[in-house]
């Protein structure tokens, strides 16, 4: 995974070792169904994939159930023979055979105790294991899809398929293993009980199966369709909320709760109509299979019953017949009831799917790892346009930058400045022409290794629930504290840290929001620093903070980009005076580059850029004077 740390590399896949990964359950193939069928196909290929994975312990466990379940099956014999020997003469073979009863009756049970707990152990280590593997499967893919999949989905749907889908996978693994195949091995072994006793009672009971399938395709379709309603309309409403929660300053700034209250309303009754859909198919459902269950119990005692009159069966049969009848239609009746979930659990697999299916992935494997970087990068009649995209964001794009060399990208807002630092990092590939790393196609390259060559300061800081320091080391296994120091003091954090009441152990609360705009954006230099990158990607690092914060972070900057190959994407000109070249953007072409002082004295685009640039700042400046700003 990292050539560059062996233990990071270790750690990997000892961890791996206890959680499977389950990404090739899911894999499409030849024998799969395409078109209408596919929904069912996806969940019935995973689960003849996962069964064929966990066969062992899958077959243990069955032979576990079969023998904690005897007592079910056992004691209506029992106590079939016990009535026959009471209805008869007592004699000495009929207390000989009382004792015979009670004995295999007493050690029956007994057995129940320790191999219902030898199942229990197997079976919920194999559930829990499946369910880890899931969980482990749905991340790591995350982690390997390319950023452009992530622009495409909402973080709510993402958020909504890991925490709902996968506990109703759960809830289809345990059913399938502890509830459907044990009722089917329960069926089959009462029915074949009853067969050995009497074939034209057997007749009768098979009749209970079609009766209750039937039932079951009634309603079964009905249950897909408002189950596959209901996850999509679930997927919709957490998007929404996190959408809510992201816009809740701009909300409450321009007065919009109600509005907003008055859209999510709107979302949650959507919700809870398709929410009362499945609840009464459900409803429908459970209670006709009732009705139908217990009048065939019903029926069937009266038909022992006439049997026995007949003198075709013993009175002991009849309770031994009904045992067995119970016991198959309870059998049926359960796998009936779990049918819902089964449908809403194959809908969850379907979802997973949609992740685990896609082939927007960053594949590095067998592609050479770099131990070493030197930071020299070649765009060669780079062109980058977006998969259903008609115009290219970058055309024609040519640059030769030397190790260590500064270069700024400047331009108009969709100029294409963002796509080149993009291509840069290996979130997006050129639609045609070759970007080099060193002499090497970045397309050969192992994106994960190289990565940790580079580092990214964004516009918009991005921080996690923690600390400053655990902000400030994250994805490092090992950090000299000095050299946290040296990053804080470099990035200039010290400035703020040291009135702080645990220094670079305070807690700054979700995404950094115990800090000013400047302080986050030194937080996130002081994380590029310490990785000490070879190349540098600076996406306008200031361009969201105030004159005196800019000010800080420029400073900061400064330090940052000694002895680095550089790229700085600016909002305010003059701040790039320094760079060693600059690269003019206009409609993904490239049409000036040159020192700062060379493209002023041309008077071109750039010339053209920074005039408007200075203009735009001094009218903010008035204007914020003006309302006392």
């Amino acid at each position: 995974m990292d050539a560059a740390n062996p233990q990071q590399t270790k750690k990997y896949k000892r961890s791996d070792n206890v959680i499977p990964d389950f990404e090739h359950l899911f894999d499409e193939d030849a024998s799969a169904p395409r078109g209408k069928k596919k929904r069912r196909g996806v969940g019935l290929l995973y689960y003849r994939r996962l069964l064929q994975k966990n066969r062992g312990g899958f077959f243990l466990s069955l032979f576990m159930f079969v023998l904690k379940n005897l007592p079910v099956w056992v004691m209506p014999i029992i106590t079939s023979n016990i009535i026959d020997l009471a209805s008869g003469e007592m004699s000495d073979g009929t207390v000989r055979s009382l004792i015979i009863n009670a004995v295999v009756l007493v050690v029956v049970l007994l057995q129940n105790i320790p191999t219902h707990v030898i199942y229990s152990r197997i079976t919920d280590k194999m559930l829990r294991r499946t369910g880890a593997g899931m969980r482990g499967t749905v991340i790591r893919k995350l982690q390997h899809l390319s950023i452009t999949y992530h622009k495409e989905i909402e973080t709510g749907r993402l958020q909504s398929k890991f925490l709902k889908d996968i506990e109703n996978v759960d809830a289809l693994n345990t059913n399938m293993i502890k509830v459907l195949i044990p009722n089917i091995i329960v069926a089959l072994v009462s029915i074949g009980i009853s067969v050995y006793n009497s074939r034209l009672v057997t007749v009768f009971f098979l009749v209970i199966i079609p009766a209750n399938v039937l039932l079951t395709q009634l309603f079964l379709k009905g249950m897909r369709k408002r189950n596959h309603q209901y996850r999509v309309e679930n997927e919709a409403v957490s998007a929404k909320f996190t959408n809510m929660l992201g816009m809740l300053p701009v909300t409450k700034a321009h007065g919009l709760e109600n509005e907003e209250i008055a859209e999510c309303d709107k979302n949650i009754r959507e919700l809870t109509a398709k929410g009362l859909a499945v609840d009464r198919t459900n409803s429908y459902f459970g209670s006709a299979l009732w009705v139908v269950a217990n009048l065939l119990n019903g029926a069937c005692l009266v038909f022992c019953a006439v049997f026995a009159l007949k003198g075709l069966i013993s009175p002991g049969d009849i309770v031994l017949y009904q045992s067995m009848f119970a016991s198959i239609n309870g059998a049926v009746q359960t796998i009936v009831n779990v049918l819902p979930t089964f449908a809403v659990g194959f809908e969850a697999v379907n979802s997973l799917s949609e992740i685990l299916l896609s082939k927007d992935v960053e594949d590095s494997a067998g592609k050479q790892k770099l131990a070493s970087l030197e930071g020299s990068v070649v765009f060669d009649h780079v062109s980058y346009k977006y998969p259903n995209g008609t115009a290219y964001v970058v055309e024609d794009f040519s640059l030769n930058v030397h190790k260590g060399e500064c270069i700024a990208v400047v331009g108009a807002s969709g100029s294409g400045k963002s796509t080149l630092m993009n291509l840069i990092i290996g979130f997006l590939k050129p639609t045609s022409g070759t970007l080099y790393i060193d002499g090497n196609d970045i397309t050969g390259l192992s994106l994960s290794d190289y990565r940790h060559f580079i580092s990214v300061v964004p516009q918009n800081s991005i921080l996690f629930s923690g600390t400053i320091r655990e902000n400030i080391v994250y994805g490092q296994e090992k950090v000299d504290e000095k050299a946290v120091e040296r990053a804080a003091e470099m990035a200039n954090l010290n400035e703020f840290v040291k009135d702080l009441p645990d220094g670079l152990d305070t807690f700054i609360g979700e995404q950094g929001g115990k800090l000013s705009g400047g302080q986050k954006q030194r937080v996130t230099i002081a994380r590029a620093l310490i990785r000490d990158p070879k190349i540098l990607i600076l996406d306008e690092a200031t361009s969201a903070l105030d004159n005196i914060s800019e000010y800080q972070v420029q400073k900061a900057i400064s330090g940052l980009i000694k002895g680095r190959t550089t790229f700085i994407v600016a909002h305010r000109l003059s701040t790039i005076r320094d760079a060693d070249r600059i690269v003019v953007m206009d409609a993904g072409k490239c049409v000036e580059v040159g020192t700062y002082e060379e493209l002023m004295e041309k008077k071109g685009k750039f010339y053209e850029l920074k005039n408007l640039n200075d203009m735009n700042y001094k009218i903010a400046e008035e204007s914020l004077g003006e309302s006392g700003g």
